[in-house]
């Protein structure tokens, strides 16, 4: 027992010298990083007037973010592509380049997930995907998606009558959709499904950086 004090310490500054190192290597590796244009100049620095990248997300995309936090869509979607060789990310169209660390220095939450039950979306906005399919998709995946195992998020939508002309949002279904609404009746989405389809929308990784570049 004498040796007790003797055998915490070692513990102790075991764990705290290695986390101290993932913690230090981290930072040395990515805490530096900012902003760039998609090349540099012959002396190695941004390009003066370029657009920096990776953009910010700001306005109704930002507020959409929140809600896709609420909803847990991160424990069945990444927001990462996978290089080539490490898997068909880029061979399934979800993004044209794998994503890296500077992809994320803008963001105040990084939405890496968990695991893949459903696609990857870090490009999900470059697909050719509009609004009323984005709508149509978190309505009822079955829609867009048959035999997808994504919940509904009807909830996120208001039925209701129609009064006069239907309104300029109201959901398109397919003709002789089974889950369209009744005959006199619209399904609108809410706040909440707009600012959140605005987010999906946002998702692209459509320019390039120094050390990841779009080949042609």
């Amino acid at each position: 027992m004498k040796n007790l004090p003797l055998l915490f310490c070692g513990i102790f500054f075991a764990l705290a010298f290695s986390f101290s190192g993932l913690i230090l290597s981290s930072n040395i590796q990515i805490g530096s990083l900012t902003q760039t244009t998609e090349t540099l100049d012959e002396n190695g620095n941004v390009m003066e007037g370029e657009t920096l990248y990776p953009l910010k997300t700001s306005g109704l995309a930002k507020q959409g973010k929140q809600v896709y936090i609420e909803m847990g869509c991160m424990y069945c979607h990444t927001q990462q592509v996978r290089r080539s060789g490490f898997g068909a990310d880029v061979d399934r169209n979800w993004g044209p380049r794998a994503s890296v660390a500077r992809d994320y220095i803008t963001q105040d939450r990084v939405l890496l997930g968990t695991m893949r039950t459903g696609p990857d979306l870090m490009h999900v906005g470059g697909r050719p995907l509009n609004a009323d399919w984005h709508h149509l998709h978190m309505y009822n995946p079955q829609i867009t998606s048959e035999g997808s195992n994504m919940p509904p998020f009807a909830f996120l939508y208001e039925t209701r009558e129609i009064d006069g002309a239907p309104s300029a949002d109201a959901l398109k279904f397919p003709p002789n959709s089974k889950y369209g609404p009744e005959d006199g009746y619209e399904v609108v989405p809410t706040r909440r499904a707009e600012v959140l389809v605005e987010y999906l929308l946002s998702l692209k990784l459509d320019y390039s950086l120094p050390e990841a570049l779009i080949l042609e």
